[in-house]
């Protein structure tokens, strides 16, 4: 039966598997940003805890492509069980740091699809993933750029002040 199954799939069981993880993968990054923005908001950080809220929403609307990708490849897209997601921050300049290390194991996670699919020659798999691959460039390239403003504002005064009001300016334009 399981074979039979396996005909009806164009994906392997191998990337089927992997592109699940990364379902789970979204799904945590979704929750961990609704952290981030509760923890922002709760600690009158009201335009970082917007940033993250869209963030969130980004991570889920992620989920669901590769969920859908897999169903309509004939595989089986398993709903993921999230816990362990981190609620408390020792500062505001942690949040951002966790932010940044949550998108760059998301981008190694994808690129390690991606490699599986280049050797098993599942081209249409990575043309999918193709999409995801420019979209973290986006999202390292914010998280590191949101870590920019501690530096180049600094934290003492009015400094975080600041930093929060500059984290929602924070825009990604390149086309290349």
């Amino acid at each position: 039966m399981r074979d039979l199954i396996r005909i009806k799939s164009l994906i392997s069981t191998e990337v089927e598997a992997l592109l699940n993880q990364q379902v789970k993968k979204e799904a945590y990054s979704s929750s961990a940003y609704l952290a981030m923005a509760s923890w922002c908001n709760r600690n009158g950080f009201d335009y970082s805890a917007e940033y993250f809220f869209k963030q969130s929403e980004e991570e889920r609307e992620h989920q669901l492509k590769f969920y859908k990708y897999i169903l309509d490849m004939g595989g089986n897209a398993i709903s993921p069980d999230v816990s362990g997601i981190k609620q408390e921050y020792n500062s505001f300049r942690e949040v951002f740091e966790d932010a940044l290390d949550q998108e760059i194991s998301v981008t190694q996670s994808i690129k390690n699809i991606y490699a599986r699919c280049l050797k098993e020659q599942d081209f249409v798999t990575n043309e999918f993933l193709n999409w995801f691959l420019k979209e973290q460039r986006e999202e390292e390239y914010k998280a590191r750029r949101a870590l920019e403003l501690f530096e180049v504002i600094g934290e003492e005064g009015t400094g975080r002040w600041e930093i929060d009001k500059h984290v929602g300016k924070i825009k990604y334009d390149s086309e290349a």
